[in-house]
């Protein structure tokens, strides 16, 4: 079987900000909402395998339909601020969208499910901010809403559903801004409220049902920062305890007021009596409990076990696992974990694997945090390499000259860094090891100088320039297999710091030396010049990394520090460029005059402002310096764009070509531009669906040398690979705003214009506009046996590409197969 044209190699993404986004399967996949789709992570290859794009606006809650015999779930619910409910099944190994649940008409917070008798009905229960539970019944056909309850103007926070004990009869939990817990049963096909459990002081933020010995538990957690476990068995009935079990033992035990409802269950035309009492208060957490989640049962000796284990996650930054006790039977908490210190939010929501020897938690800026059991200390709890990204736009890549790690800026004010983790017989995962800039405005643009330097920009009128320390130098030799003593001898690591801090209320990191570091050790007798010294907060320490770092060393010790300001522009910038001989840097802000819409040019070894070339009336929207740089391109919101030629053995540029408001063949904004491999034509693209090459550049006169190419979308971003493919072909990337990512072949002979190579399919591509695509430089590597020596060879190539969806990919390109 032929290879795929376009294969994916790494999705970088994010969980969203909220509670019921994230479920761990009993087959081991983790999914979770990101942006406006659904990510399948497994968590043993350490990688995104999978993509669901369907949801419209954000996905908010998504749950595996676990089977009762524990196995893997063929099916998966998601919900979002579409107001919609999307049924993924597996079909042939993937999953694709089974059924649709239109009807409530505000976002979609909580959702649940469980089989009925027969696999191919599902049962569904959603809540959302409309002020409505709803009760679906899915199947191949259709997907009918059974009943909705409405609460008014108050909100349902979460759902669980189970089964009555000895029963087939559903019971569904409800959890709201009342404070109260609402236990509602199916009679009918309708939802008849049976009672209302009361206690929390708070919003009840989450619920979760565990069926244990024929009895069910229910806990419920709220923003009183207490879980409350609550235990519903039947007093009559099939699943009814014996009258020996009812006995307290002839005196003195206290028991819990029991309160008492009753259920007819149609199919065997019999009443069950059921009682649901209080089991204990867990009180642990200092801040608002936002999630609650029991181990997953599992077979044991052909019997089904469920673990009496549960997870609690909570804003004070923790999770703790709760437990009886084996003499008393009284819940303690056995395991915490979680951050000290930062400046970041607490939990959204925790997960546990299916063996329960893995913990998951969500945070507020959708970073996941693994904790691991360690396998040679019993209790001890270790942190586990887990996926990251970006949980805003992403604005813009830059590839390093060596093409070993790639640096992503965003709207989520961070400045990210990724490389491939390479181990021994193990195939290479990328991973985010560095987080050189966090920042207190949203990012827009960077640009590469060196090897282990680069300029970015954010709304704000400075650019700021940041070196990398010692200590990441040494770490990214570590990860991704290179040799140390090669990178620190290199030029570009002379006289480097250890780390990088950011000081309280700063925006600029500040470098930290190794005196820095040992001036910390006088022990009593340290004389301090100033109380800021005496009680520093966020400060960096070394690490020696051999593996992707966790969350909270991503925040504090990734630091890279700042190493210069540029000042010149009058409004926030937009866009930089850099040429290849990492001499020149130009920058470009924001303008609706043409005052402002000049392109500064910036000296890469002095920081000195070296020209001003003034030629736009609008924002320039992106730059490109061609291969040789002898050219530099700008295209502009005026929808004209301007070509500057270097002089001779001079840093300054001349106009060489333009385009006017008469000439011009776009008649929209021109989103982005980019050269071919040769310096001899470039490309742009336009709000206009249009697509178009000109050139050559070697004449004074450039014209477009294509026809105009209507992508049938507004097309945001163009590159052009470094290579070319079969009869010569230069190889276009296009992004669409509709997210789709489409390969085209253009030649300059009129025999082959335009040629449509690939494109992703609907699980690749983002699901906003794309913002920037990057091919990997094509640079030959000098060590042998590396994992990834085929793509640096001439078959196969690399392209990035960020989007308004929040998430990096990263492509395999098959240029023999295009």
């Amino acid at each position: 079987m032929a290879a795929a044209r376009i294969q994916t190699c790494h999705v970088a993404c994010s969980a969203n900000r909220t509670p019921n986004v994230v479920s761990w399967s009993r087959g081991g996949t983790i999914a979770f909402g990101t942006c406006n789709s659904v990510a399948l992570y497994d968590p043993q290859e350490r990688r995104v395998v999978c993509t669901l794009n369907g949801h419209t606006l954000r996905v908010n809650a998504v749950r595996w339909v676990h089977r009762d015999d524990c196995a893997p779930e063929s099916h998966l619910i998601s919900g979002g601020s579409d107001c919609r409910l999307i049924v993924w099944a597996a079909q042939n190994g993937k999953f694709v969208q089974w059924m649709e649940c239109k009807g409530h008409t505000g976002p979609v917070c909580a959702v649940d499910a469980r089989y009925t008798d027969m696999d191919a009905h599902i049962l569904v229960a959603s809540a959302a901010s409309d002020s409505t539970v709803r009760l679906w019944l899915c199947d191949a056909k259709q997907a009918e809403c059974l009943h909705t309850l409405s609460f008014g103007s108050g909100f349902m926070m979460d759902v669980s559903l189970a089964l009555l004990p000895g029963t087939k009869v559903p019971v569904l939990a409800c959890g709201g801004d009342d404070s109260q817990v609402h236990l509602y049963v199916q009679s009918r096909e309708q939802l008849q409220r049976v009672m209302t459990l009361q206690g929390h002081e708070d919003w009840v933020r989450g619920v979760a049902w565990a069926s244990v010995g024929g009895d069910l538990l229910l806990a419920s957690c709220s923003q009183d920062c207490l879980i409350r476990v609550w235990r519903l068995c039947a007093k009559s009935g099939k699943g009814a305890r014996n009258a020996g079990e009812e006995e307290d033992g002839g005196g003195g035990v206290i028991k819990m007021k029991e309160d008492i409802f009753q259920v007819q269950e149609e199919e065997r035309d019999v009443s069950s009596v059921f009682a649901v009492s209080l089991e204990t208060i867990l009180a642990g957490h200092e801040n608002r409990v936002y999630g609650v989640h029991w181990q997953p049962p599992s077979y044991t000796g052909g019997r089904l076990q469920q673990p009496l284990r549960l997870l609690s996650a909570s804003m004070d930054k923790t999770m703790i696992l709760w437990a009886p006790e084996e003499g008393s039977g009284v819940w303690v908490e056995q395991v915490r974990v979680g951050e000290v210190g930062g400046n970041t939010l607490g939990f959204y929501g925790c997960q546990m694997s299916p063996d329960g020897a893995q913990i998951l938690a969500h945070a507020f800026h959708g970073a996941l945090h693994l904790w691991c059991k360690d396998q040679q200390e019993d209790g001890e709890w270790r942190p586990g390499v887990v996926i990251s990204g970006h949980f805003n736009a992403v604005q813009d890549l830059s590839w390093d000259p060596e093409g070993e790690f790639i640096l992503s800026v965003g709207s989520d004010q961070t400045t990210r860094l990724f490389t491939p983790w390479r181990r021994d017989s193990k195939q290479a995962t990328w991973h985010e090891i560095s987080r050189p800039q966090i920042h207190g405005y949203d990012m827009q643009c960077l640009a590469m100088v060196g090897r282990f330097r680069f300029v970015s920009g954010a709304d704000e009128k400075v650019l700021r320039v940041f070196q990398a320390p010692r200590n990441f130098v040494e770490n990214f030799a570590n990860i991704s297999g290179r040799s140390k003593e090669q990178l620190l001898a290199s030029s570009d690591c002379a006289g480097l710091p250890e780390g990088a801090s950011t000081p309280a209320l700063g925006l600029s990191n500040k470098a930290v030396f190794q005196g820095d570091l040992s001036s910390g050790a006088g022990g009593d007798q340290q004389h301090f010049k100033s109380v800021s010294e005496q009680y520093q907060e966020s400060y960096f320490q070394p690490i020696d990394m051999t593996e992707p770092p966790p969350e909270d060393h991503l925040l504090q010790n990734t630091l890279w520090p700042e190493v210069q300001k540029l000042y010149g522009h009058g409004f926030e910038m937009f866009c930089l460029a850099s040429d290849s001989a990492r001499t020149v840097v130009a920058s470009a802000c924001k303008a609706s005059k043409a005052e402002h819409a000049s392109v500064l040019l910036w000296s890469a070894t002095t920081w000195r402002r070296l020209q001003a070339l003034a030629c736009h009336a609008l924002t320039v929207t992106q730059m490109s310096f061609s291969p040789d740089s002898l050219l530099l391109l700008a295209v502009s919101r005026d929808r004209t764009w301007s070509l500057w030629r270097r002089r001779d053995l001079a840093s300054d540029f001349l106009l060489q070509a333009q385009t006017h408001a008469h000439t011009a063949v776009h008649t929209r904004i021109i989103w982005s531009c980019d050269w071919t491999h040769d310096s001899r034509y470039f490309a742009t693209s336009s709000r206009d669906k249009k697509v178009i090459v000109w050139g050559p550049c070697t004449l004074e006169h450039i014209k477009p040398c294509s026809s105009i190419l209507d992508v049938g979308h507004s097309a945001t971003a163009v590159a052009f690979c470094p290579q070319t493919c079969s009869y010569n072909m230069y190889v276009a990337a296009v992004g669409l705003d509709c997210g789709k990512i489409v390969l085209y072949g253009w030649s300059p002979d009129p025999p082959q214009d335009w040629i449509t190579l690939g494109q992703t399919d609907a699980s690749q591509s983002h699901s906003l506009a794309v913002k920037r695509l990057r091919w990997r430089p094509a640079v030959q590597k000098e060590q042998e046996g590396e994992e990834e020596e085929e793509e640096e060879s001439g078959s196969r190539v690399q392209l990035a590409s960020g989007g308004m969806d929040h998430a990096l990919k990263i492509f395999h390109i098959h240029l023999k197969s295009l």
